[in-house]
């Protein structure tokens, strides 16, 4: 398994058939591309899924202002959030925006549950390794190898890779609890 950031991309160039890099400061043109698209890339697909391996739960408090209208309070998004995946306990319910790195909503505490953006990819699953190291390979196929045709084989790898690294992940969630709803009330 990959065990770092340089190892994904230089694992995605060899997908490519180019050759390898031991460092992103290499004075080598596809060092300088996969060094380039590395953040962008890690981002996105950590932000595509609710990834085990980057959740997060925080207890914010409020900004001292208000928003201006709409709601009593609002919360800035830790630096690091990638994406909002929940607010409050399980089954609670609340109106809320997300607007400009911020969380508007009526409630005067915010318990948040989020992707945060992992940089530390020994703590990463190795199906999401392979599935960065596909997506890498995607991104970097055209500036590395030119061809349109190359780019559309990681494509399919990636969506491949993507969706074994999903269903995966989501096996290790406990299943949801339907409950008592009229639907199922009738269906008795």
């Amino acid at each position: 398994m990959a065990t770092s950031d340089v190892q994904i991309c230089s694992n995605a160039l060899l997908l490519l058939g180019a050759q390898t890099i031991n460092d992103f400061d290499e004075e080598a043109d596809r060092a300088l591309i996969v060094s380039n698209l590395w953040p962008n890339a890690r981002d996105a697909v950590l932000r595509s899924h609710p990834w085990n391996c980057a959740k997060e739960r925080v207890l914010l408090a409020p900004d001292a202002s208000p928003p201006a209208f709409g709601f009593s309070y609002q919360f800035a998004l830790p630096g690091d959030c990638l994406r909002v995946l929940a607010l409050g306990e399980e089954g609670e319910s609340f109106r809320f925006r997300v607007a400009r790195r911020r969380i508007l909503m009526d409630e005067s505490e915010c318990r948040l549950e989020y992707i945060f953006r992992n940089e530390d990819v020994t703590t990463w699953d190795s199906l999401l390794v392979t599935a960065m190291e596909a997506y890498m390979a995607m991104v970097a196929a055209y500036p590395i190898t030119k061809s349109a045709t190359t780019r559309d084989a990681m494509k399919d790898l990636y969506a491949f890779q993507l969706r074994q690294a999903r269903t995966v992940d989501a096996l290790e969630e406990p299943t949801e609890d339907v409950g008592d709803t009229p639907f199922l009330a009738v269906r008795r």
